[in-house]
């Protein structure tokens, strides 16, 4: 695998030592100049750790740097994961975007949401097919996931062959597309590859992840013996499962209504592409109340306890059209993702609070994992026989526990997080250095840096509050009036201790030397100090504060 005609190096932006925010990097550098390919581009979530922010994605900023030798961006699948952030670090990249039918599909609907779409250049490959961005040829290879049309990469170099699997499991029947394609991966072992950049989600699970077949089959029977309403709850990218559950709703003599808009969107997308052809059109909203409710299966967004979806909402009881009540049952056919355990355990208290009966994965075979297990990771080694091996799409021990089993099944593995540089050319692959990288976090419309003074300050204010104190001043430096503070979450207006502050920080105002009072900048910087020190006097805390001053 040596060549003397030039380097490949891996470089994971995100997604490595974390799962979400997928980026990453292949670079070739030959003769002084480089060239570089894009894999996937994620978005994340806080979670509990981070309640400040809702989503984040990796910072592209090493990368849009070097935008002019960046030949494209290539999908594996149309997970949010691995597909929700182009269309806002696609401005920053400007590159061709490739992808098959029907993650373009979903990428179309998310760029004209943002104004992007005649901007984007899409280029639709279909599932194994090829694209050639010298020096990289690139094939896809199908693999079964949780979602139609997953792929893994081969990229041929002079260096040698490395496969990217994106995200994939091993389904003998994974009911929408065909099966994981073992031949194509036995012949490219057979072929030789030099690493395999793998899926570590489940490498801590012992066993196999199950298949879709079993899903469908015991949501037929459980659904099949309710009574009243029944709204299942899935990861709105499931198309096998949002197939499933329509199937079992029409076995149990029930017809399908979709509430929330992933769900609509991923319902359109997926009919586009041919998907659930078998399916008559989903009911709307508006039409759930007019079926019986013993004859009603609702399709709801909402299983990770997201405080807008659809389910939350309704668990609160204020959604405008759909309720849930007494008698009435749902199903989370999905797993919790880890952070979300709060906000999953809210909505779900608020569900039985309202009478509703509850079935989780805990006792009831209603999910199963669109991620490799490590019998199906000993089988994917044994397949693909890589020389080196690069755990990435997890967490550090899920990272270690996948380079110990790569270890068993002969490969070399190296463990790597987001920002370092993998050589792999010359035969001797090793981390040679690192590249900067940050978080971005999605603020209604714009990107502000995770640790930027943007987020800093929410943190702050969310932490400990703000604190703003109005005050006038006349030319001479002399109080008119009272000041008066405003601290939204900290402070109630009437509250005693309100006026005490005031009174505490007008005090100090007037001890103030007179040439201070008379200059704006220099009294607005004293009476903000001034102000935590009687906030952190009174209440212990020491929230964020600001000072509006008026001259009279």
């Amino acid at each position: 695998m040596d060549s003397e005609l030039g380097e490949l190096a891996f470089l994971p932006l995100g997604g490595t030592g974390e799962i979400g925010m997928n980026l990453n990097l292949y670079r070739w550098r030959e003769a002084g100049r480089e060239k570089w390919l894009a894999v996937d581009c994620g978005i994340g979530f806080g979670g509990s750790e981070l309640p400040e922010v809702e989503v984040m994605m990796a910072d592209p900023g090493h990368i849009a740097d070097r935008r002019d030798a960046l030949l494209g961006l290539v999908i594996t699948h149309a997970h949010e994961d691995h597909i929700g952030a182009v269309a806002w670090l696609w401005p920053r990249l400007k590159c061709p975007v490739y992808c098959t039918p029907f993650a373009a599909a979903v990428l179309r609907r998310k760029l004209g949401e943002n104004g992007l779409l005649n901007q984007v250049r899409i280029h639709v490959i279909d599932p194994g097919g090829t694209i050639d961005l010298k020096p990289f040829a690139l094939r896809f290879i199908r693999l079964s996931h949780s979602i139609p049309e997953a792929q893994a990469l081969i990229i041929d170099t002079p260096a040698g062959t490395v496969l990217h699997t994106g995200d994939w499991k091993l389904d003998p029947t994974p009911l929408i597309g065909p099966p994981t394609d073992e031949a194509a991966l036995a012949a490219l072992g057979d072929r030789g590859v030099l690493a395999m950049v793998c899926d570590s989600t489940n490498a801590m699970v012992e066993g196999h992840s199950g298949s879709e077949l079993d899903v469908r089959r015991s949501l037929s029977a459980l659904i099949r013996d309710l009574r009243g309403r029944v709204a299942v709850t899935c990861f709105a990218s499931n198309v096998a499962r949002m197939e499933s559950v329509a199937l079992a709703a029409h076995d149990a003599g029930r017809a399908t209504a979709i509430v929330g808009r992933s769900l609509r969107n991923m319902d359109a997308a997926a009919r586009e592409c041919g998907y659930l052809k078998t399916l008559p059109p989903f009911l709307t909203e508006d039409d759930i109340d007019d079926v019986p409710d013993d004859n009603i299966l609702l399709l709801i967004t909402g299983s990770q306890g997201e405080a807008r979806s659809a389910l939350s909402r309704i668990a609160r009881d204020d959604h405008p059209r759909v309720s849930l009540g007494e008698g009435d049952t749902v199903i989370y056919s999905s797993r919790m993702i880890p952070g979300n355990e709060r906000a999953i355990g809210t909505v779900q208290d608020n569900l039985v609070r309202r009478g509703v009966r509850l079935m989780t994965d805990d006792d009831h075979l209603v999910h199963v994992s669109g991620h490799p297990a490590r019998d199906e990771l000993r089988r994917m080694y044994r397949l693909v026989k890589p020389r080196y091996a690069v755990p990435v799409h997890g967490e550090w021990r899920h990272l270690s526990a996948h380079a110990e089993l790569a270890r068993e099944a002969g490969a070399t593995p190296f463990m790597m997080e987001d920002g370092d540089i993998l050589t792999l050319s010359h035969n001797r692959p090793a981390i040679t250095d690192s590249a900067p990288v940050g978080r971005l976090v999605l603020d209604g419309t714009r990107l502000v840096p995770l640790q930027g003074e943007v987020m800093a300050a929410r943190r702050r204010m969310l932490f400990n509050g703000i604190v703003i104190a109005s005050l006038a001043v006349d030319q001479a430096g002399n109080l008119r009036g009272r000041p008066r503070l405003s601290a939204p979450g900290l402070l109630d207006p009437d509250d005693p201790e309100t006026a005490r502050a005031a009174d505490d920080f007008a005090d100090q105002l007037l001890d103030l030397p007179a040439s201070a009072r008379r200059d704006d900048a220099a009294l607005q910087d004293a009476a903000r100090s001034a102000l935590r020190r009687i906030l952190g006097r009174r209440l212990g805390k020491r929230p964020m504060v600001d000072v509006h001053l008026i001259r009279v």
